[in-house]
């Protein structure tokens, strides 16, 4: 049987790699620092994916996950890139800060569809790691005032950052607003209420009113509120049309030298 000419190079990387990966990681951090050799590289990459895939899943519903996968391997690079045995520590200790800095920064510059305050974003991520540490330790979920005591910081800031956790992304306008029912999203936003424009312009007209006297807020009121005529109006203050029809158009004039004024 013939022998495929490119697959025989491959099955010799990946036995070469096979092999490095089960070195000592010691003496495979030790060689790649001194002759930084691409192959030692992706055999600790292979070998300590699982931890950057750990702490990836961390914030698994924040955002897509492979993003987070890819950024988190990208942590894991740059620690293996900078890490020094020589210092005396474990490499998973030098390790979880570099690629947990990597997330907070993704989460902080690209993750968020609404940019909340800086402050907020750091203590969304904060609150996140804190409640899963005490849920380990109390064996239950903490309450929102063990999470600020542990966060140093107020229940009510607390509150603000998990809800500020739901801009990192936006939901369809498509998806079922339940998972029974048909109607989607769309029909659901608000849309314009006549009912803000009347408010406003019931505040616009208090204002402008306040300019006329209480005899012309009168007249204004009978003529444009009950749609009296003139004569009518004349009849019910115990005034001349002619002193209406006076009343009217200052009036008027006022509101409209006070309207352009705003």
């Amino acid at each position: 049987m013939a022998t495929d000419p490119v697959a025989v190079p491959q099955r010799r990387e990946s036995f070469r790699l096979g092999a490095r990966r089960h070195e000592d990681p010691v003496v495979l951090f030790e060689r790649y620092r001194r002759e930084r050799r691409p192959e030692d590289r992706d055999a600790l990459v292979v070998r300590y994916m699982a931890l950057a895939q750990h702490l990836a899943r961390r914030y698994s519903t924040r955002a897509e996950e492979d993003d987070l996968q890819q950024v988190a391997a990208l942590g894991l690079v740059k620690a293996i890139d900078r890490f020094d045995p020589s210092r005396g520590i474990a490499f998973s200790s030098f390790a979880v800060p570099t690629i947990l800095g990597e997330l907070k920064r993704y989460f902080r510059d690209l993750g968020w569809a609404v940019r909340p305050p800086r402050d907020i974003q750091e203590l969304t991520l904060r609150v996140d790691v804190v409640a899963e540490r005490l849920t380990g330790e109390l064996g239950r979920s903490p309450t929102v005032e063990e999470v600020a005591h542990a966060c140093q910081a107020t229940a009510e800031d607390v509150l603000e950052a998990r809800a500020a956790g739901t801009a990192h992304y936006p939901d369809s306008l498509d998806q079922p607003a339940h998972e029974d029912d048909d109607e989607v999203r769309e029909r659901l936003v608000a849309d314009e209420d006549p009912g803000f424009v009347r408010a406003e312009q019931a505040a616009d007209l208090e204002r402008l009113f306040s300019c006329l006297n209480e005899r012309e807020r009168e007249v204004v009121r009978l003529r444009f509120g009950e749609d009296l005529v003139q004569q009518e109006i004349g009849a019910r203050l115990g005034i001349s049309q002619m002193h209406v029809s006076r009343l009217l158009r200052q009036a008027i004039a006022t509101l409209q030298q006070h309207s352009g004024s705003r």
